[in-house]
């Protein structure tokens, strides 16, 4: 929770900062170019890459693998591609990152290889085995406050539907 806050806290500065020096450096209108060209030169490659990453998933799936690094490289790729849109040259040079294939298959093989993949079903519940004597009765009921004029209780049959 504290580190979310420090980012939080942290980044807007440091885009702030950059921001302001670029923009001291070259002027504000090519500065804001500058965070619009990345945003549009960061969309066009997050596109490629996303097809790339989609077409090796349906291959390893076709193949009977799972996908564990496509399907993670995936995730890296739409972080990369929210901070794309993220004005601010910090923030578009980290979304770069993610973008470029060699440091993210790097990085995601890592995160692969600390955790462990499993695959199959869903597992729990309560078991019911036939045959097994169950407490389901079977009987009449009816509400306390339903009750005829003479004073008995109102009593709703039902026949079973099969």
């Amino acid at each position: 929770m504290r580190i979310l806050l420090l980012v939080f806290i942290v980044v807007p500065v440091v885009e702030m900062w950059l921001l302001i020096q670029v923009g001291g450096f070259i002027g504000a209108v090519p500065t804001i170019a500058a965070v619009l060209l990345t945003a549009v030169i960061g969309l066009g490659m997050l596109r490629r890459q996303g097809l790339s990453t989609l077409l090796r998933v349906n291959q390893r799936m076709a193949s009977g693998e799972l996908p564990a690094q496509e399907m993670l490289e995936g995730i890296v790729l739409a972080v990369s591609g929210a901070l794309l849109l993220t004005p601010g040259f910090f923030t578009d040079a980290i979304g770069f990152a993610g973008l470029t294939p060699l440091l993210r298959q790097h990085l995601v093989g890592r995160l692969v290889a600390r955790v462990q993949v499993f695959q199959g079903g869903a597992v729990g519940g309560t078991r019911f085995r036939e045959g097994e004597g169950s407490n389901t009765l079977e009987g009449e009921f009816w509400h306390e406050g339903e009750q005829h004029e003479d004073g008995r209780h109102k009593v709703e049959r039902r026949e079973d539907q099969p």
